[in-house]
This record gives structure tokens, sequence and C-alpha cells, in this order.
């Protein structure tokens, strides 16, 4: 019985136990409870202003990148769009500025008028010539060396004698002098050639400055004859020439398919300044450069008289050389012929008559001009 009762009493103290426990636990979680009530409405506090804050953030900061992202985009393809279009019209404009040159191109048409002809072309003779037979004629050039010159033809046809005479002297410039000039032979690949003089000259002076002259050289000249006189330095075939029929305006064409040469102009220190205006209009690259002096011939061997019925001069020098031999000439009867306007006009400053003028429509030539003059004044 005793150990019944002390099972008992174990028991109910163990209950006891069991039950201040499940009050203290109790009590504890009561506890929690009410710190878990007291904790949880900060926290939802908390949350809803986290939630509130993201919420702000989700719209404040996403959208407005979005809508940036998008205006650029946007903004490139309208630009994209625009320079595509854009492009082709500014590819197109220039198209319609280039077809404007073609009509500028007939500036240098009107130009090449003034360029063909700087001056009156065609000379007149005067019309109070004497008309007196004529028998005796001087020409003031060197005596050709062929028998078929157009004045040995001329005394021939018209039974007139016909005498040759330099009224002008041309003296060569040194190799000495002539490397004075800022001029390089070897950087021309082109002449023109004036003259058989400054034929002569220019071989004369590369073979002094021991310059071998290409084969490849362009030569420009003013008319066959003097194009065919090349023959004594250079083989004619080989050889690329080209010739006008009397003056440099004839080139004019041909110059043109040639104007990117450096061209070289062989002149005389008194030379034609209308050669020169006309390359200063073609716009041509080209240096001119002095291999020669023309100066007054002597004549002293006439002995102040000049028997002749014609005289022909073909270069103002020559009537400079004429009043500079012969300063109390008087003209009188004496018919004077002269080639070019420049001659002409240097006749008319010295008060002369000018019976015989060319070159003319009707005679292009002196030989023409006096055989013409001759049939007119011998036929009675």
């Amino acid at each position: 019985m005793a150990q019944k009762t002390k099972k008992a009493v174990k028991s109910k103290k163990s209950t006891a136990k069991n039950k201040s426990t499940k009050k203290v636990t109790a009590a504890s979680s009561r506890k929690p409870v009410a710190s878990k009530k007291s904790i949880a409405k900060p926290t939802k506090a908390l949350a809803k202003k986290a939630v509130a804050k993201k919420l702000v953030v989700k719209k404040t900061a996403p959208k407005p990148l979005v809508k940036k992202v998008s205006s650029a985009a946007v903004v490139k393809k309208v630009v994209q769009k625009v320079t595509k279009e854009v492009k082709p019209e500014k590819v197109i404009k220039p198209v319609v500025e280039v077809a404007k040159p073609a009509a500028e191109k007939k500036a240098p048409k009107a130009s090449k008028k003034v360029i063909v002809n700087p001056g009156p072309l065609y000379v007149e003779a005067d019309k109070n010539s004497p008309r007196v037979k004529v028998r005796t004629i001087l020409i003031s050039q060197p005596k050709p060396e062929s028998e078929k010159s157009p004045f040995l033809e001329l005394a021939r046809k018209h039974n007139v004698k016909i005498n040759f005479r330099q009224f002008i002297q041309i003296d060569p410039v040194p190799a000495r002098d002539f490397r004075q000039q800022p001029i390089n032979l070897m950087e021309h690949n082109a002449v023109i050639l004036t003259s058989r003089v400054a034929i002569d000259h220019y071989f004369r002076m590369c073979n002094e400055m021991r310059y071998t002259v290409p084969e490849t050289t362009k030569y420009f000249c003013l008319s066959e004859s003097i194009a065919y006189y090349l023959q004594k330095y250079v083989q004619y075939r080989k050889r690329k020439i080209f010739y006008g029929q009397q003056t440099i305006n004839d080139l004019v064409d041909v110059i043109k398919k040639h104007k990117d040469e450096k061209f070289l102009l062989p002149v005389s220190d008194v030379h034609r300044e209308k050669i020169v205006d006309f390359l200063d209009d073609m716009k041509l690259n080209y240096s001119k450069a002095t291999f020669y002096r023309t100066v007054c011939a002597d004549l002293s061997d006439f002995n102040g008289k000049l028997d002749y019925d014609v005289l022909v001069f073909f270069t103002p020098m020559g009537i400079k050389s004429l009043f500079k031999n012969f300063p109390n000439f008087k003209q009188g009867d004496t018919r004077i012929g002269a080639f070019g306007h420049a001659t002409c006009e240097e006749l008319r400053n010295h008060k002369l008559r000018l019976d015989i003028a060319a070159p003319t429509k009707e005679t292009p030539s002196m030989a023409t001009a006096i055989d013409n003059y001759i049939k007119e004044v011998n036929k009675r």
C-alpha cells in the first residue's frame, strides 16, 4: 500500500510538474505571441514601404530607361531613313551641276575667236602705187639652196632679175649665256618652231649642251615648209610632227590634243609677242628661251644705193636695218612689198608706201602676191 501511495504521489508530482511546465510554456508562448503581434505590425509597414519603394523604383527608374532607349532607337531609325533619303538627293544634285559645264564649254568657243584672230590676219596694199614695169627685185632673205624656190620660178616665168640679200643678221647665243636662263632642255617634250632659223639654233644648242633629243619629242611648226626642214636633223617619219598653214593660230586644235605636254619656244631676243599671247591664252605649260639674237646686217657693199624696182621685206627688223644702213632712203618709184601684219605696220610707221602686201585672201604667200603684181604692171 505504501508503494502504491508512493507511486500515486510521484504521479501527482509529475502531473503537477507537467501542468506547471505547460503553464510556463503557455505563458512563454503567449508572450511571443504578443511580441509577434507587436513585431508583425511594423514588419508589415516596412514591407509596405519596401513594396512602395520597389514600386516607385519600378515606376520611375525602369520606365524612363525604356522610353530613352526607344526614343533613341526611333531617332536613329529616323536619322538613317532621312540620311538614306537625303543621300540620293545629294548624289543627284552634282549630276545636275555637272551638266552645267556643258553649257560653259561654249565660252572657250567664243575665246577661240579671240585666239584665232588676235589681230588682222590679212593686209592691204596702198592704192597709189606707181604703174611702172618691174625688171629687178631684191629679196631680203638668203638665197635658197633649191632651184625649186618659188622666187626663182618667178624670175624664169616673167624674165626678171631677182637678187637675195639678208638685211638682218642672226647671232647665236653661246651655251655659256644660255645656261644663265632658267631653262632645262630635258624637261620639255614638245617644241614649237616658228622658222628654219629656230630649228637650226635649237639643234645647235642641244649639241653644245650635249643633250640628245629623244625620239618621242613632238614638234609643232607654223608651216609645212618648216616641218619639212626638220629632215635635216631628224627622220621625218619616225617623229611626231604637226604643222599649220602659216600662223600659230592654225595649231589651236592640234595643241589642245597635246595640252598636257611641256612646250619649249625657241625665239630671238626680238620676237613676235603674238605667239606668246597665244600660248598664254591657251594656258599651256611652256618655257620661252632665247636661242639667237637678231641684229642689223652690214650693207656697206651697196655703197648707199639700192637700184631695184622692188624691195621685199619679211620682218620688222629688216625695215629697221634698211634705215640704219640707208638713213637718207627715199622711196620714190621704188615698190616695197611686206609680208605679215607686223612688217606692214613697221613700214607705215616709217611713212613708206605699201605696194605689195601678203598674206591676203587672194594671195596667201609673197611669191603669189609678186606674181599677180608683175602680171598687172608688165602687161602694158
